[in-house]
């Protein structure tokens, strides 16, 4: 395997996840940096099980959660803005007058999902993968993928539209 090749290929999309995921370009070109570092350190161990692009990611976003670790900040979608989400319009109720009570809101609830549809939201949210390349990743078919983030998504919206209540 061409470790070069793959890099040219897969830096640019390993280095928007993270960028997303961190809303900082300079945590994403570390992040992405040491993700090349690991796989080139690991190449032999890719079984091909999955995408080249989704192991990546998942490099990725064990480097980027121990980062945050290791920096004394919390794992989760703190620093990502709600602008970032997936058509974030379809998962705001229709009248909240405070725009960072809305962020707020939006992040307690993507806390509150269940780690596998957390995961799932995730990978279809910040790295843009296919329900395919999702279904891979967790070695299911890509309309279990499609139910899971829909189910994910109906659950966030759920939570925000639950009136004052603390979500």
């Amino acid at each position: 395997m061409d470790f070069e090749k793959i890099y040219d290929t897969y830096f640019d999309d390993v280095y928007l996840y993270v960028r997303r995921l961190s809303g900082n370009e300079h945590v994403a070109e570390e992040i992405a940096s040491e993700t090349f570092f690991k796989a080139m350190s690991s190449i032999k161990n890719f079984r091909g099980e999955c995408d080249i692009r989704v192991w990546l990611c998942q490099i990725a976003k064990n480097s980027y959660f121990s980062y945050l670790k290791k920096n004394g900040k919390t794992i989760g979608f703190d620093d990502v803005k709600l602008q970032d989400l997936a058509d974030p319009n379809a998962l705001l109720p229709r009248k909240i007058p405070n725009e960072k009570e809305d962020i707020r809101q939006a992040q307690k609830a993507v806390h509150t999902l269940p780690e596998l549809y957390r995961e799932v939201f995730m990978w279809r949210v910040f790295a843009d993968l296919s329900f395919k390349q999702i279904g891979e990743l967790f070695h299911k078919t890509d309309n279990w993928a499609c139910v899971t983030y829909h189910r994910a998504r109906k659950m966030i919206k759920s939570r925000l539209e639950e009136p004052d209540s603390e979500k």
